[in-house]
């Protein structure tokens, strides 16, 4: 007997990479070798399937979040760069149409993951941040929140356009350019040079 979380990850795995719209409940049921029937047991509609799915995504890179920044609290920089190599991993399977045909069918999904990143993951970096400016890691005169809107807020934008970078690029240089380049930017040097080695190899 199939539980529901086994439902859940691959009802993920098979939205993220063929499309919400795409990958129909018949697909699914016929996949997993069960009835329609038993998926709505479980789901009130399709909709609700999606949105559980991307819980269950949710809850697992907070679990990650909270355990890189237990280990790296005293480097909150490393901190950051580690979340985002988590985020960019899970995402790295992400059909771009996924994001889009959330956006276009199901927008109170869409809304749950946008809410994900503009509150629960923006509150986490910025808090980092602060950090690293109370330790002097990164310069005293750095606007985060301004930082956080130029460089940080608008990754989907740039990761899942029609030139999908995940196709092109490794996560490690997609992080490093992204990401180390710019928290580079606004280290201290006293910071780079104490640390320059471990951004090379985080």
């Amino acid at each position: 007997m199939i539980n529901k979380e086994e439902l859940l990850v691959f009802a993920l795995s098979k939205f993220t990479r063929f499309g919400s719209k795409r990958f129909t409940l018949d697909d699914f049921a016929h996949e997993m070798g069960i009835s329609k029937k038993t998926i709505y047991e479980q789901f009130k509609n399709k909709e609700e399937l999606i949105q559980e799915s991307l819980f269950v995504l949710i809850k697992k890179l907070r679990i990650e979040f909270n355990k890189s920044i237990e280990e790296l609290q005293s480097n909150p920089i490393l901190a950051i760069i580690d979340i985002y190599k988590i985020g960019l991993d899970s995402f790295k399977s992400f059909n771009p149409s996924f994001i889009f045909g959330l956006k276009k069918y199901y927008p109170s999904v869409y809304n749950s993951l946008v809410e994900f990143r503009t509150k629960e993951l923006n509150k986490i970096i910025k808090s980092l941040l602060q950090k690293s400016k109370d330790k002097g890691q990164i310069r005293n005169n750095t606007n985060i929140e301004l930082f956080c809107e130029l460089y940080l807020n608008r990754l989907e934008l740039i990761l899942f356009s029609s030139n999908n970078l995940h196709d092109q690029y490794p996560v490690n240089q997609l992080v490093e350019h992204i990401i180390v380049n710019s928290l580079r930017g606004i280290a201290t040097e006293d910071y780079l040079e104490k640390n320059n080695y471990l951004l090379d190899s985080h």
